[in-house]
């Protein structure tokens, strides 16, 4: 099963080559400007681990996060999901992809064998707007780690 089969009525784009190297560099970007904004308060280095410290660090924002305007949260969205995306893609490999449905991006690992897709910044979204402990980062980014390791196709929000 093809990407474009499996997200045919989800409407994913496929970029060009020159389009993704962009993107990925703009992710990671952000990525890295969140990293220098808590260098002072959490030690976040791309691993896998470092997603309990990015939890605590939306737990401690969340006030933050529902005062601030519609920006403000567009802002704390895009460099917390790119931040996991790059954990994700630094540790499992992939590429980016943009999901129409929802205007954001998709990274997607472990193709042509199987496509294990990640939608980071919906999760973020929900993460600062719920409290409850099945919504947390690290246990959302499980199910996509063990669906790298098991070679599934699936889409993981």
């Amino acid at each position: 099963m093809g990407l474009f089969d499996f997200f045919k009525k989800k409407q994913v784009l496929k970029i060009s080559e020159e389009d993704r190297s962009q993107f990925t560099a703009d992710m990671a970007a952000n990525a890295d400007a969140l990293v220098r904004q808590f260098k002072d308060v959490a030690n976040l280095d791309f691993s896998v681990d470092s997603l309990h410290i990015l939890d605590k660090v939306i737990e401690d924002n969340r006030a933050f996060y529902k005062q601030g305007d519609d920006e403000t949260k567009r802002k704390m969205i895009i460099r917390i999901g790119a931040y996991i995306f790059e954990v994700a893609r630094q540790n499992y490999g992939g590429a980016y992809f943009w999901y129409n449905r929802l205007d954001q991006p998709v990274l997607v690992s472990g193709q042509p064998e199987f496509e294990m897709s990640l939608l980071a910044y919906e999760r973020t979204k929900l993460r600062f707007e719920n409290t409850r402990e099945e919504d947390n980062i690290p246990t959302f980014f499980n199910q996509y780690v063990e669906g790298v390791k098991n070679k599934h196709t699936v889409l993981i929000a």
